[in-house]
């Protein structure tokens, strides 16, 4: 069962393309053992390629800890990466479907390899403020989906030791019972922000494209950066913008750090 794995800024999946995608009876079990470190590939998750009948392919992610996700922006970005770069799509504009909808993509291709991609993320929803008690502080977390949940402030940046405690209690937190992707912001340019991300059934992440989007979405609703702006995250930056129609557009890289083959008895293989 052949893989490959990919990254945005360090956020890594292992993905399996389409004829081996369709083949796993056990995504959840993969994902798991996949992503051990030492034990497996080591990752944040597996990202399954599948065919579409409504776009150029069908995307489903899963969590280090196997539960799924709806939506991945830098899984996204690789997605369409490897469909141009193993010629499944000549265009540089593809589709992706996704539980959070299907998203258009636009590649950026020199030499015939994709270097980076803008995604369109789709409007967000903006929700309610929520205080939630961290260490005898009231903390405001605005809620935002960009086609998954995130409680977002730009109240805290937390220092690691306090990140990896907040993170974990806010993502658990009863007011969630789906839990939540947590980001922690903090606004310094009226174009620029660094957030810290505590995803969803992953913990810390060096970068998630959801994260940026629902960060930027919440500094400009609270009128601390501007409709576009540069979001820093630990493994790198990405450009977002609100566009005339109101969706998000994330800017980025992707990139293969190598491929491989797992046995079949791994993979949960149908034959």
């Amino acid at each position: 069962m052949k893989f490959v794995k990919m990254h945005g800024l360090g956020n890594d999946y292992v993905f399996l393309g389409p004829e081996e995608a369709v083949r796993v009876s056990d995504p959840v079990k993969l994902s798991v053992r996949v992503s051990r470190a030492h034990f497996g590939v080591g990752s944040d998750g597996l990202v399954l390629i599948l065919p579409s009948d409504v776009a150029d392919a069908k995307m489903r992610i899963f969590n280090r800890d196997g539960s799924e996700a709806e939506m991945c922006g830098n899984a996204l970005r690789c997605v369409g990466k490897y469909l141009y770069e193993t010629g499944q799509i000549s265009d540089t504009r593809a589709t992706i479907e996704t539980m959070g909808g299907v998203k258009p993509l636009k590649l950026n291709v020199r030499d015939g390899k994709v270097g980076s991609v803008v995604a369109d993320m789709g409007p967000p929803e903006i929700g309610e403020t929520v205080l939630l008690d961290l260490g005898g502080r009231q903390v405001p977390f605005l809620l935002v989906s960009v086609g998954n949940p995130h409680a977002v402030t730009y109240d805290l940046f937390p220092g690691n030791a306090e990140f990896e405690h907040f993170g974990s209690y806010v993502e658990r937190h009863p007011r969630f019972p789906n839990r939540t992707n947590v980001e922690f912001c903090r606004a310094v340019a009226p174009n620029r922000a660094e957030v810290r991300v505590w995803e969803r059934g992953s913990g810390a992440t060096l970068a998630c494209g959801t994260g940026a989007a629902a960060a930027f979405a919440a500094g400009v609703h609270l009128g601390l950066i501007e409709p576009k702006a540069e979001i820093a995250l630990p493994g790198g930056k990405l450009v977002i913008k609100r566009g005339k129609n109101g969706h998000l557009f994330v800017s980025g890289p992707a990139e293969i750090s190598f491929s491989g083959e797992l046995p079949d008895a791994i993979g949960g293989g149908r034959g």
